[in-house]
């Protein structure tokens, strides 16, 4: 049993014990962050590359990877990313395996130090086939920040094939799904976000 085993949001509901509101919009407007020129180039170059391929494994790698470390970089190191990284935190009920992304408030990048604020899940395409499975890290991610005595009010989630972007947010047992699929590009507006997120605990 692993994140994997949830593939479908009727199957995370029902483990759990959530209730998903659908539609809701829970981002703010807010203002857009301009990409280094570092991040722009490489968008530039990768992002051809990596739709052409269209492998979860190139997308992460060359879209969502250098995303996550822009958002590392304007916070001044001050969270952690980590990708494919082992995230075992209650084995009985499947919530264990490795996640794509995990995001720490923790500067530490040895190890996944609480509190974990969002996940990260690839897919080369249809995101919907990756919201259970986003979820499930989402539960296991408010689990492990409880046990690590950093519980934190919401947790956030992004389904993510690198050119679109899903976002959740998980708070108590109530998930909120917001159904529109944010383009890359323009990255400013999902770079907008993310650092809301980590700051938004």
């Amino acid at each position: 049993m692993s994140y994997s085993q949830f593939t479908t949001i009727g199957k995370v509901k029902e483990a759990f014990n959530l209730t998903v509101v659908e539609g809701i919009r829970f981002l703010p407007e807010i203002e857009p962050i301009a990409p280094s020129t570092a991040l722009q180039t490489m968008l530039e170059t990768n992002l051809p590359w990596a739709i052409a391929t269209s492998t979860e494994k190139a997308r992460s790698e060359a879209i969502i990877n250098p995303v996550l470390l822009e958002v590392r970089r304007i916070l001044n190191q001050q969270i952690s990313v980590f990708s494919g990284e082992e995230f075992n935190v209650d084995v009985a009920v499947g919530l264990t395996g490795v996640c794509d992304f995990i995001i720490s408030r923790s500067p530490e990048q040895l190890d996944v130090e609480a509190p974990v604020i969002v996940m990260v899940e690839a897919k080369k395409g249809d995101l919907k086939v990756g919201l259970g499975q986003c979820i499930a890290e989402m539960v296991a991610a408010q689990r492990f920040n409880e046990a690590k005595g950093r519980s934190i009010s919401v947790i956030y989630g992004c389904v993510s094939s690198g050119t679109a972007w899903r976002f959740l947010k998980l708070e108590g047992q109530i998930v909120a799904i917001d159904l529109t699929d944010y383009p890359l590009p323009p990255v400013d507006k999902i770079l907008g976000f993310l650092v809301w997120m980590m700051r938004e605990n």
